[in-house]
């Protein structure tokens, strides 16, 4: 009987572009899923799309000097094309600024302001003198009350994943202004989560089978005791609030989103011409729910959407698993948009064929704990195992076959080890499927994978460029063997790595696309041409991908505090500057700057400087590292300023991966030019110089396109 099969995955704000723990975290593992439960036959819905409300995107747009909307068209635009260049196969991927979300989220509202589900009421919140507006939580910083890490958000810290409170936080500031705010009264709806608790703990009961880190995040929740959440904030981009009176606030993002699950199937349900084709999936009872998304996204999947849906209609299905993942890092830290932390994908995908990212991210998918993303693992698990093992397995077998015989030979007595291969494929069949219905990705991937090696086994053992010359049946039923097991492998491959796993079964002289995961078990047609078969994977060299990697990569920019100015001894221009560079430390560098600032003037101040410079003596002083200056044609040189960026914060720019090279020739800076734009923001290919908390900008105005140097 054919599964109906709800997939969810999480949204991704569009403030950005995505980086590979988006992918790792989410929506490769869904796509995995949802192609394998097609392949089962089930109806499958996945659905998705672009959070394009709250506070990061209007924090992207005040950076960038621009509106909200022109931030999420351009990021939505970009995630619909990556989504489909790495063949992750929504049914539907849409966006939370749509007419259509915005009626499904007042009528909820509605409802659940009438069942007295929500609820009006005075609070204190943090409101800036400077900016004039209550802050949201996301313009909200400060150090966790918790694990004590500064740049805590007002809602979330994400070091140890606590949800906060603003006002839990130590050491309070602005982000746009870095203002300490002060506490004022404002009115809101909130959500009565409170009432929910005992039915959430009943129905959770029930979900032993659910993965570790899920039931750990969700009864910390519970242990700790629900408190009801505000439901509105004040800011002027997001969903209008449906009450009269509330016109100037809008529907909190963390409301506003989760519900987009519940949007997107009814939008998806127009696009098909049957507005209640959605209840099929929603309301049917036997139908099975499937939320993918990372760790620090878990509460509000098994907490505040299923106590939505109990309040507003109990008819709906509540999730039946959460296979959430844990962190991709890179060295160890995070992936994060907001710290320009990752691997960016449209970078990426200019390099790497989709399988190649696919296959990688798969076989290290951080399913129960955090796994590093490094260049040195990429390249070894390309070269090694999809190269070496699988695809020199695929083209040996089909290039041997189709030289010596151009099509599918007959199958003729079997030997004991050839029962022993047919028998390895039913196994490996069924493990794989184990494996995906488990959602054990890696897991799954390591038993195809194991296939492949015992293929080139049973190859090897088998020594058919022997047979061909004295005992061609033999050879043939060697080769049809292969084959079988090239074919499992199509089928088994097909969720993890669709592109090349259609090649496969192209080569294979299959005329359709694989429509079943039974496929891998069919006979084969004796007397089938084979495609001339090409190479699906290429090696890579890890001095090329270094090599190839962006020049503004390589350099390691940071914050310096300027603790001391001394006129240089041997020159009448030029300054020794003692700079602090936080856990970096103290050092000595040598700048021109005497001509255009004062020692009172540029003492104190915070600059930014390339710390990995190859060291210079200059007119008889080391000079360890260099700081960076504006200058235009009038003849204006002006440094730049990072503002209250703390000594030692790293300076990057969103989509480049920083990967500073031990010792950076002076050459290999100028590869990198950097120049000044019409905000005066200092850029690198149009993308503005970021700190953690701020943009990098210029000290005095300067000519759009000043050099950096």
């Amino acid at each position: 009987m054919t599964q109906k099969v709800f997939i969810g995955v999480a949204w991704p704000y569009a403030n950005g572009s995505l980086h590979l723990g988006h992918i790792a975290g989410c929506y490769l593992p869904a796509d995995i899923f949802a192609r394998y439960q097609r392949l089962k036959g089930n109806d499958v819905l996945m659905v998705s799309g672009s959070d394009e409300h709250g506070t990061p995107i209007t924090i992207t747009a005040d950076k960038e000097k621009t509106t909200p909307q022109a931030i999420v068209d351009r990021y939505h635009t970009e995630h619909v094309h990556n989504m489909k260049q790495l063949g992750i196969s929504f049914d539907l991927f849409t966006r939370t600024t749509t007419a259509h979300h915005e009626a499904v989220v007042q009528d909820i509202f509605r409802d659940l302001l009438e069942k007295k589900h929500i609820y009006k009421k005075s609070i204190e919140a943090l409101y800036c003198g400077t900016c004039a507006r209550f802050l949201p939580d996301r313009y909200i910083e400060g150090v966790c009350p918790y694990c004590r890490k500064e740049g805590a958000r007002g809602d979330q810290c994400d070091n140890c994943g606590k949800l906060l409170d603003s006002f839990e936080l130590i050491d309070v500031r602005c982000k746009v202004c870095g203002g300490t705010p002060v506490k004022q009264t404002t009115e809101h709806y909130f959500f009565s989560l409170s009432t929910f608790e005992q039915r959430l703990k009943n129905w959770l009961a029930t979900k032993t089978e659910w993965k570790a880190n899920v039931l750990k995040f969700t009864n910390n929740w519970l242990e700790n005791g629900l408190h009801d959440r505000a439901i509105t904030r004040d800011m002027s981009w997001g969903i209008t609030v449906p009450v009269p009176g509330f016109e100037q606030k809008r529907i909190y993002v963390w409301f506003d989103a989760v519900i987009g699950y519940l949007s997107a199937s009814k939008e998806w349900a127009q696009h098909q011409n049957d507005h209640k084709k959605w209840e099929e999936w929603w309301k049917h009872p036997d139908a099975l729910h499937y939320y993918f998304l990372a760790k620090d996204n878990i509460p509000f999947h098994s907490i505040i959407w299923p106590s939505i849906l109990m309040g507003y209609d109990e008819s709906l299905h509540l999730p039946t698993e959460i296979p959430a993942n844990e962190y991709l890092t890179l060295k160890g830290e995070q992936f994060s948009k907001s710290r320009g932390v990752g691997i960016w994908v449209p970078e990426i995908l200019k390099r790497f064929d989709a399988d190649v990212l696919r296959y990688y991210l798969s076989i290290n998918m951080p399913e129960n704990k955090d796994s590093d993303w490094t260049w040195n693992d990429f390249v070894a698990k390309n070269n090694d195992e999809l190269l070496g093992t699988y695809g020199n397995f695929i083209h040996r077998v089909v290039t041997f076959t189709s030289k010596n015989f151009g099509s599918i030979p007959p199958q003729g007595s079997l030997s004991e080890m050839d029962e022993e291969a047919v028998q390895k494929i039913t196994e490996t069949h069924h493990e794989v499927g184990d494996a995906l219905d488990h959602c054990s990705f890696k897991k799954g991937l390591r038993a195809a994978m194991n296939l492949a090696q015992y293929g080139n086994q049973y190859f090897d053992k088998n020594q058919p460029w022997m047979t061909i010359k004295n005992d061609r049946e033999r050879c043939g039923t060697t080769l049809h063997i292969c084959l079988r097991l090239v074919q499992t492998l199509a089928v088994c491959m097909a969720p993890y790595l669709p592109f090349s796993s259609h090649q496969v079964w192209k080569m294979l002289g299959h005329t359709q696309t694989i429509a079943s995961w039974d496929d891998a078990l069919t006979d084969l047609k004796e007397g089938t041409p084979l495609q001339t078969p090409t190479p699906l994977f290429k090696k890579l060299e890890l001095q090329d991908i270094v090599q190839e990697a962006d020049p503004f990569s390589k350099l390691d920019l940071r914050v310096a505090k300027i603790l001391d100015v001394q006129d240089h001894p041997k020159a009448d221009k030029l300054y020794l500057l003692t700079v602090d560079l936080g856990p970096l430390g103290k050092r000595t560098i040598v700048a021109g700057m005497k001509p255009y600032y004062p020692k009172q003037q540029i003492l104190g101040k915070s600059i930014v400087m390339v710390v990995n410079l190859k060291p210079a003596v200059i007119r008889g002083v080391e000079s360890k590292g260099m700081l960076l200056a504006a200058s235009d044609d009038t003849g204006i040189v002006t440094l730049l300023n990072p503002h209250d960026s703390s000594p030692g914060a790293e300076v990057g720019v969103d989509g480049i991966a920083r990967e500073p090279v031990p010792v950076l020739e002076f050459e290999a800076f100028q590869a990198a030019p950097m120049t000044v734009d019409a905000q005066g923001h200092a850029v690198y290919h149009n993308k503005p110089l970021k700190t953690k908390t701020t943009t990098v900008c210029t000290d005095q105005k300067v000519k759009e396109g000043a050099k950096i140097s």
